[in-house]
Parts: C-alpha cells; structure tokens; sequence
C-alpha cells in the first residue's frame, strides 16, 4: 500500500495540487455570492477560509512524520501545500479587514486590542517571507540559512491553533483538536533515538561525585 502510495506520488505532477487546494475556495466565494452561507455570510466565509488554511498548515506539518512513521512520501508536495495555506490565510485576514470591519482605524485598534487577531496577525506575517522564499532560487541564494527561516512555520501553526481556540470562546472541542494536531505532529518530528543518545553521551561524560 505504502509502496502504491509512493508510486502514485513520484508520478504525480505538482502542478494539480494547487488546483485542487483552490477549488474550496472558489465554492465557499461562490456560496457567498449564491447568499447561501446563512445569516451572517461574512463571518461564515471568514470561518471557512481560516479553517481550511489551518487544515492546511497541519497537513504541510504532517508530511515529515508521514515519511518518518509510515515511509510515506509526499516531500514534493510541502512546498505547494504552504503555499495554497498562505494564500488562504491572506483571503481569510482581507474578508476581515475589508469586508467584515472596512476601516482602517478599526482594523488597527482590533489589533492592538483583541489577542486572538494580534496572533492572527502575528501567524500572517510569519507566512509572508516564507511565502516570498518558497522557490528554489531563494533556497539556493539562502544555503542553510532557508532551512532555519523555514523552521518559523512550527511556531506559525501553534499561533493558528491558538488563534482559532481563542477565537471560540469558552470550552470548545473543535479548535482543541486542532490545537492538539498541531502539536502532536510537532511531537513527532522529535527523533527520539538522537535525543536518547544525546543524553546518554552527556550523562557518560558527567564527573564522578
């Protein structure tokens, strides 16, 4: 099965990926346009969007340990995935800001204001130079260093987490299994032999009392 899926995977063009990650988002516009996202339609898009970017975001953060746990190999894939998570992130932060508030003031003082959309914000801005260096002449020009930038997107997902489970207010057990998602993959990319012997090695080392 894992061999299939690998199979599938090599002979799969990137190029599709992108329009599949689309096509939600042209249906959740078009339902808003048909009015057919109930009674508070701008709200309602901006929930869909925000959502489906964080699936995204956890599915991105999943490729590692798919490869890692299950010899799964989708690593072709990541950078498209990101990608298809920022443009949802960016239309889901322009609903709110022009079509649900609409002015500029109240756009900056909702920041400065309300902590669940500062770390909104925050995950947003976080996105834009990954975005901008998701290519292979920026991951050239950047060497090593690509690979350190790229790694804000582990902090990234926690703030969308936290972002969404905030934004619900009282107990609620959607955004925690999201929030939790984020962090069990987060989990995972530990390698737990390289850490065993990293502590084994400093305790060998210790001095004798």
């Amino acid at each position: 099965m894992v061999e299939h899926i690998n199979h599938l995977s090599r002979k799969l063009p990137v190029w599709p990926i992108y329009i599949i990650g689309a096509a939600p988002g042209v249906f959740f516009i078009m339902l808003g346009i048909r009015n057919e996202l109930g009674p508070e339609p701008i709200a309602k898009l901006e929930h869909l969007l925000g959502e489906f970017a964080l699936q995204m975001l956890i599915l991105g953060l999943a490729i590692t340990p798919l490869r890692r746990v299950l010899r799964i190999n989708l690593f072709k894939f990541r950078r498209a995935i990101g990608l298809i998570a920022f443009g949802y992130v960016l239309l889901h932060v322009l609903t709110w800001a022009l079509l649900d508030i609409g002015d500029l003031n109240r756009i900056w003082a909702d920041i400065m204001k309300r902590p669940y959309i500062t770390i909104g914000m925050l995950a947003l801005l976080g996105l834009i130079p990954l975005a901008l260096t998701s290519n292979n002449f920026a991951q050239r020009r950047l060497g090593a260093r690509w690979r350190q930038l790229h790694r804000l997107t582990y902090g990234i997902c926690i703030l969308g987490g936290l972002h969404f489970v905030m934004l619900r207010k009282g107990f609620q057990i959607e955004p925690l299994l999201y929030l939790g998602s984020i962090l069990f993959l987060l989990s995972a990319r530990i390698d737990i032999r390289k850490w065993w012997i990293f502590a084994a090695d400093r305790k060998s080392k210790a001095p004798m009392p």
